[in-house]
């Protein structure tokens, strides 16, 4: 005999009904048992119609009203028009008592939890009814049976408790003289022995249908929903989410208690004692395999089967000297919640017997602290124990395995997960069977605790990495192309999947919570909301996305000063923006000890060089013991550019005004004229060494005049540099005459730092720098007279976005 149980999605309409009924059709057992829920939505209906009776709001007559259209519809949709006229009558007739009974509730003006049943069941009492006459209508084999005949229970109304020798002996008999193939059974409904209507619980037609399938031995269990099993994870919640091909009933267990809502926790009990196994399935996907529950020996099981959670609960802590060593104390506690019928969720109490926590749901928070502080009022009058302190807007997040104990370091893993995302965890449990951790964090949290464990534990490695970009010019524009162009490799081969998840440039920005269609992103971005720095940083927050990462390719100052609330939140921050790691030495130590302590890597390599490794160098030389002597660079690609093709046959004003058009420089040259953007990035460089130095430290020997530094706009820029093109020709014959180049250098030594423009001869490593190539030499102890060097194209928005694109593959690898 097989036990099929389909629930309120299953059964919603007509159109789902006659597709449980393909599913009945084709099965072969000898025997079935279907239990079916109410109709889809019907049993909410039915207990807002009673809440609304019992504090005579007459408007409770409109939703008998929408109860009753939905079963008749229901009918007519289902049933041959010759077979309608007694199923209609009946439906009509148990309508008239569900009136009857509400009537009662308005008159009385309260709603007992006797009169709840009664209420209540009609949802499954119809249902069934209509089913099972629907099943005939087609030339099925089938007999409808009340359920209330054959489960009973003690009068505990709303949840009340099964005797389980009465109801197997019923179930038993029953069968034993049943000739028909199909029996349909409402579920969730029973009765005391007394005949009255008793109800199982939310989610009791579950439990329903354990209990026909273990009082008659079912070789099956089977639980038919709207989705396809048991999944590692909340699916609405971690995309990502698979269903889980096998699990223990103890596994199933767990991640019921912990919020899978696909099965009510009681449901296992009965079956596990008869070793019954459940099978559960997708009404609307029957073909797929669903996950089945047994005694899980399976030996191919992963090693985790699922993560879970359980959302709304409180915190309650109760603590003091006064508790040490004191017998009695946890048992007063316990008892005192017991009575005021609080359900403790989690424990956990710390070994000195200084603490006890627990986790409750919040609903019982503000019960729970009354009773424990009177029960405790001695002891606190006292200040032997403190009163009891509470917090809210919390989850707790449960890891859940069979096999987990006999693997070390998962525990580690998990929180070294979460600590990785700025997941603060108030509370640990774990069982001494090691099959669940659970651990409590605040609500706004869950989706990306989540989401990270999933990834971690589930996904094969695949890291999610979700950027934040700010800046869409030149650099910006070609980071997209190249991130378009290979998100496919980079998620097959480096096991990373990167999303873009909001965008923003000087006048508008978009976020899209699954990513942005690198597509069409100009479109997207061009019908987005006002851009608002603030309120862009605010959505980042909000969102809370593990692995979430700023990518700022703007020049400007006050994004720059945004850093550190991005770095503060554990958000990651890439940019080739020089503004905040060349600003006050104090900031600038801030936003690297807020990386350290928030663990968000704070990546600038494009500070210096463009896409050359020129900053991730220097860090290993100094992590590897070494130390520098000395640098020497050419580190302005513009200003490389810019001598390298001047000369008496072209004009200064002419080249400059070229390397701005090939955007070589700023959008204002005079920033890479003046020699402000080569001291900037040979500050950085003095610091990333080890050094505390300021920009007002480094020596700027200027070839610009006066009169164009002094400059406030572009026009006045360029004209100046027209008036003075005798003294940049007379430059350039001084250093022809020496058989030298023109180069603008930066220098590093003995603490000191500067940059100007320098006359280099032949066989010097910068004479034959070409185009817009930047040199660095670095002179270590372990390289005192022949330099370490790095060189190639320093500036340009392809690789300059590369550098980025390097950056933030560092931070997937991290």
């Amino acid at each position: 005999m097989k036990v099929l149980k389909f629930g309120g999605s299953s059964v919603a309409n007509a159109k789902n009904i006659k597709q449980v009924k393909e599913i009945v059709s084709k099965n072969e057992s000898d025997k079935i048992a279907v239990v079916v829920s109410a109709f889809g939505g019907v049993t909410d209906l039915l207990l807002q119609a009673a809440e609304k009776a019992s504090i005579q709001d007459p408007t409770y007559t409109s939703l008998v009203k929408e109860i009753e259209t939905r079963h008749l519809t229901g009918i007519k949709d289902l049933l041959p028009i010759n077979a309608q006229s007694a199923v209609l009558s009946k439906a009509k007739s148990d309508i008239n008592t569900l009136e009857s009974l509400l009537e009662g509730a308005f008159s009385i003006g309260e709603l007992t939890p006797k009169l709840s049943d009664k209420i209540v069941s009609h949802g499954e009492l119809l249902s069934s009814y209509i089913i099972a006459q629907y099943f005939s209508s087609e030339g099925l084999d089938v007999a409808f049976k009340d359920t209330r005949e054959l489960i009973k229970t003690n009068q505990q109304f709303g949840g009340a408790i099964v005797d389980f020798d009465t109801t197997y002996k019923n179930c038993y008999d029953f069968f034993k003289g049943n000739k028909h193939k199909i029996t349909v059974f409402g579920g969730f409904i029973a009765s005391a022995e007394n005949g009255d209507t008793t109800t199982l619980g939310r989610g009791g037609s579950d439990y329903s249908a354990a209990i026909i399938a273990a009082a008659t031995n079912a070789e099956i269990l089977e639980i038919w929903t709207d989705v396809s099993g048991m999944y590692t994870a909340n699916p609405s919640i971690v995309k990502q989410a698979k269903a889980i091909p096998e699990l223990s009933y103890e596994e199933a267990m767990e991640l019921s208690h912990f919020g899978a809502s696909v099965l009510y926790p009681p449901t296992i009990q009965p079956v596990l004692s008869r070793n019954v196994p459940i099978l559960i399935k997708n009404t609307f996907e029957p073909e797929t395999p669903g996950t089945l529950i047994n005694k899980g020996k399976s030996e191919n099981k992963k090693v985790v089967s699922g993560i879970s959670s359980v959302v709304n609960v409180g915190l309650l802590s109760l603590e003091g000297p006064g508790m040490v060593g004191i017998p009695g104390i946890s048992a007063r506690f316990f008892d005192e919640l017991s009575r005021a019928e609080v359900n403790v969720i989690l424990i956990t109490q710390a070994s000195s017997e200084h603490s006890i926590c627990i986790g409750v749901s919040e609903k019982d928070v503000s019960k729970a602290v009354q009773k424990i502080n009177t029960a405790f009022a001695f002891e606190i009058a006292q200040g032997k124990i403190n009163p009891v302190k509470a917090e809210t807007n919390l989850a707790i997040i449960a890891l859940i395995g069979d096999q987990m104990k006999s693997h070390q370091g998962l525990s580690g893993k998990m929180f070294s997960t979460l600590g990785k995302n700025n997941v603060n965890i108030r509370a640990i449990a774990q069982g001494a069977s090691e099959r669940n951790i659970s651990a409590v964090i605040s609500s706004d949290d869950v989706k990306k605790a989540l989401n990270a464990l999933h990834e971690e534990f589930f996904e094969e490695n695949v890291k999610q990495l979700n950027l934040f970009v700010m800046g869409v010019g030149n650099v910006g524009s070609k980071f997209l192309e190249q991130v378009k162009q290979q998100r496919k490799y980079l998620k097959e081969n480096l096991k990373l999947n990167i999303r873009v998840i909001g965008i923003s440039n000087s006048r508008t920005m978009v976020f899209e919570d699954g990513g942005i269609s690198l597509k069409n992103w100009e479109s997207t971005l061009a019908a987005g909301q006002k851009a608002d720095k603030a309120k862009f940083y605010e959505t980042v927050q909000s969102l809370n996305y593990r692995n979430s990462i700023l990518v700022d390719n703007t020049a400007s100052a006050e994004v720059a000063s945004t850093y550190g609330s991005y770095l503060g939140n554990s958000i990651s921050v890439v940019t080739c923006n020089k503004i905040a790691c060349s600003s006050a030495y104090q900031n600038y130590r801030n936003l690297k000890d807020l990386a350290r302590i928030y663990n968000a890597p704070f990546l600038f390599e494009t500070n210096v060089g463009a896409g050359l490794p020129i900053i991730d160098t220097l860090k290993h030389l100094i992590a590897s013991g070494d130390k520098i002597l000395k640098i020497q660079a050419v580190l302005s690609g513009s200003l490389n550019f810019v001598f390298n093709n001047f000369n008496d046959k072209t004009t200064f004003h002419d080249i400059v005004k070229e390397a701005q058009e090939e955007g070589y420089t700023e959008p204002d040259p005079k920033i890479d004229l003046s020699g402000i953007d080569v001291m900037r990035k040979i500050l950085i460089l003095a610091r990333e060494s080890g050094n505390q130095l300021e920009i007002d430290d480094i020596e700027n020997k200027s070839f610009l005049p006066k009169e164009s530094l002094d400059t406030k706009n572009n026009e006045d820029f360029f004209a100046s540099l027209i008036k003075y093109e005798g003294d940049f020709q007379k430059l350039y014959q001084e250093a022809t005459e020496k058989e030298s180049k023109l180069k603008y250098v930066a220098q590093y030594e003995d603490g000191m730092a500067s940059v100007g423009l320098q006359q280099i001869p032949k066989g010097h490593d910068f004479y034959n720098l070409e185009g817009s190539d930047n040199i660095v030499l670095f002179y270590t102890e372990r390289y005192p007279n022949q330099p370490m060097i790095i060189k190639g194209a320093g500036a340009g928005a392809d690789v300059t976005a590369s550098g980025i694109f390097a950056d933030i593959i560092r931070i997937g690898n991290y």
